[in-house]
C-alpha cells in the first residue's frame, strides 16, 4: 500500500519550513523510532484515553514486556500527537509496534491474542 501525501510542489514556500513540525516534534518521532529499534513491543499512548491502558493490561496478562511512551492528554500536547499520527499514518492511540511493525491499536492487539498470532509475530525472524 502506498500512502498518499501532499506533493511538496503543492506546499507554498511561506509554510514549507513548517511541514514536518518543529525540532521538538522531530525529537518525539526520533524517540519513538529509537524505542522501536530497542524493544520488541512498543506502545505509544496518551493520558485519559482508556485504550492504551487496556493494551498494556492485555500485554501484562500475556506476560510480555513492552516499552510504553506517553504523550500528553486530551487537553495538552495535541500538536505533538498530531506529528506522531502524520508520521505513522495511524489516527488513534494507542499505536502498538511489534518487532518494528505497526500492528494497529488495542482492538488489533486483542485480535492477535484471540487468534494466537501475537507470539508468532514476536518469534518472526529469530
Amino acid at each position: 500500500m502506498t500512502r498518499k501525501t501532499l506533493n511538496e510542489s503543492k506546499i507554498h514556500a511561506n509554510i514549507a519550513h513548517l511541514i514536518g513540525g518543529t525540532a521538538e516534534y522531530q525529537n518525539t518521532i526520533d524517540e519513538i523510532i529509537a524505542a522501536i529499534s530497542a524493544n520488541n513491543i512498543v506502545v505509544v499512548g496518551m493520558q485519559q484515553n482508556p485504550f492504551p491502558k487496556k493494551a498494556r493490561k492485555l500485554l501484562d496478562e500475556q506476560g510480555l514486556s513492552y516499552h510504553y511512551l506517553e504523550y500528553g492528554s486530551y487537553f495538552k500536547e495535541w500538536k505533538r500527537r498530531g506529528a506522531i499520527k502524520m508520521w505513522a499514518g495511524w489516527q488513534t492511540f494507542p499505536m502498538i509496534f511489534i518487532r518494528g511493525v505497526l500492528i494497529g491499536g488495542y482492538s488489533d492487539l486483542q485480535k492477535l491474542v484471540d487468534n494466537n498470532l501475537l507470539q508468532a509475530l514476536l518469534d518472526e525472524g529469530r
